[in-house]
């Protein structure tokens, strides 16, 4: 929760708090929180975090400071991780998203933060394979690295991959739950094939028409995800049309 897709970047931190509080109650048991809590302060990630913490959030996920980013060099990064994860009540997790902050982790910073023992793992949304592949040699064995996209998603699964946070998953999860079910059991062809169908569906709630193309989506496909907040607009008509035809030639 508190992601990209959930708008977070418009949200007062009092709805974030609520937002936690009200999943926490309502999640079943078993059920991992993930709270996205990163700040471009270092205090004020801590501070986020162990809120957030106290309002049933079991992990957290911490976006890269960026608003400086040509001050933000490796050793910048790997400070503020560092000192966040040092003083969090609960295990943080990367976010590695360059779409949105233009900032891209290095090998150098995967390899220094991922033996931290309050550093779990990361979510990488860059979409690039070769990247995951370096990220993956350097890191810790325990450290656990998720895809960000499902523009990767089969791939990645071919590489080892064992989870994602994807936006796709919001309004066709079972697509890609059995896209890794198939991987699993070694049925690549029809892995692919899957996969292969839905990237176009993908494209177009991510990169082509974002947050109110998922949104609509969403709809489409039995989900109440509610309207967009401002300063983000509706999807138009052409945009609607666009994911109806899309889903429409998914449907078995």
């Amino acid at each position: 929760m508190l992601g990209s897709n959930s708008e977070a970047a418009s949200l007062s931190e009092s709805e974030k708090l609520t937002l936690i509080e009200q999943t926490a109650a309502h999640a079943l048991p078993g059920h991992i929180l993930l709270a996205g809590t990163g700040m471009d302060s270092t205090a004020e990630t801590i501070r986020l975090t162990n809120e957030a913490a106290r309002c049933g959030a079991h992990a957290a996920l911490l976006l890269t400071p960026f608003y400086y980013r040509d001050a933000l060099n490796d050793d910048a990064q790997i400070n503020h991780f560092l000192a966040v994860a040092d003083k969090c009540r609960i295990p943080v997790m990367i976010y590695n998203v360059p779409k949105y902050t233009q900032v891209n982790l290095s090998n150098k910073v995967i390899a220094a933060l991922s033996r931290h023992p309050n550093i779990i793992g990361m979510k990488d949304s860059s979409g690039n394979i070769a990247q995951l592949v370096e990220f993956q040699r350097v890191a810790d064995p325990s450290f656990q690295i998720l895809v960000g996209t499902a523009g990767i998603w089969y791939p990645a699964l071919v590489l080892g991959i064992q989870a994602g946070i994807m936006a796709l998953a919001n309004c066709a999860p079972e697509v890609l739950v059995r896209i890794h079910e198939l991987t699993a059991s070694n049925e690549m062809k029809e892995a692919e094939r899957l996969y292969r169908r839905w990237v176009p569906v993908n494209q177009a709630v991510t990169a082509t028409y974002g947050v109110s193309g998922l949104k609509y989506a969403c709809h489409l496909r039995g989900y109440q995800a509610g309207a967009v907040r401002s300063p983000l607009q509706e999807l138009g008509e052409s945009g609607r049309s666009a994911i109806a035809e899309l889903l429409n030639e998914r449907t078995d």
